[in-house]
């Protein structure tokens, strides 16, 4: 049997494969250690939405778990609009909206369609600003790459060397309890 992918670790794994080891590592202990700023916000968000508290919608579906044998993935959407057949993911805060991301989204849509739900539209809400930004369904060509990035993250060989970029190490919420670099995150 094959592991299953989680759907949050997809934008991980293209940050810094490393970084889903550490959190693995410190998962259990006390998140104050490590969560920065942003990660707190974020999850405070969504807390709302995974105790499906966030909206009394009756056509909306909320944190409804999600999972595709075929790519083998397992998560947690945030929102399913039944008569909009759209897939919303909540965001506190977006600067920017990076592949990981967008990989995410395909992720928990084509683990709906596999599901039985009809998916025809995707956004991000940003929760700080109110904004519904939507976000384009996959071509045949970007579900062929989103396919092979699955592919790449099955095959993933940890024992090969990291590389260390020091934009992205001092961006990362680990970078000061990481053993590859002894750079100190922006958030400390």
């Amino acid at each position: 049997m094959q592991d299953y992918i989680l759907i949050s670790t997809l934008n991980d794994f293209i940050f810094c494969p490393y970084s889903i080891y550490l959190h693995n590592i410190y998962m259990d202990t006390d998140e104050s250690m490590y969560h920065a700023t942003p990660q707190t916000k974020g999850k405070m968000a969504h807390e709302a939405t995974d105790l499906k508290r966030s909206s009394n919608r009756s056509d909306e579906i909320l944190a409804l778990p999600v999972y595709s044998e075929r790519l083998h993935l397992m998560g947690r959407i945030d929102v399913y609009r039944r008569k909009e057949q759209k897939l919303i993911e909540r965001k506190y805060n977006l600067k920017q909206i990076y592949q990981g991301q967008i990989y995410q989204l395909w992720a928990q849509m084509f683990c709906l369609q596999e599901m039985g739900y009809d998916v025809q539209h995707m956004a991000f809400y940003e929760i700080s600003t109110n904004k519904m930004i939507p976000i384009e369904m996959p071509t045949p060509a970007e579900e062929i790459e989103f396919e092979a990035f699955i592919n790449q993250y099955l095959t993933y060989d940890p024992s090969q060397p990291i590389s260390v970029n020091q934009n992205k190490c001092t961006h990362c919420i680990y970078c000061n309890l990481c053993d590859k670099t002894d750079l100190e995150n922006v958030y400390t």
